[in-house]
């Protein structure tokens, strides 16, 4: 499988939301907020990336 990089881009506007709650690994958040401080973004907006490039990318084998 091709192994593939997570491009962050400027933030665009998402329309409607919803809340979700979302227990994490210490240490998992640790990593969210050094990309989201090297970055310039949110945790919110460096954990909603990361997502959408998953559920993007998910290969589900039957």
């Amino acid at each position: 499988m091709e192994t593939k990089k997570l491009e962050i881009q400027a933030k665009k506007y998402r329309g409607d939301s919803s809340v979700v709650s979302l227990r994490l690994p210490a240490e998992l958040i640790s990593q969210l907020d050094g990309v989201a401080r090297a970055t310039g973004r949110t945790r919110n907006d460096i954990m909603q990336t990361c997502i959408e490039f998953a559920v993007g990318n998910i290969e589900i084998i039957k």
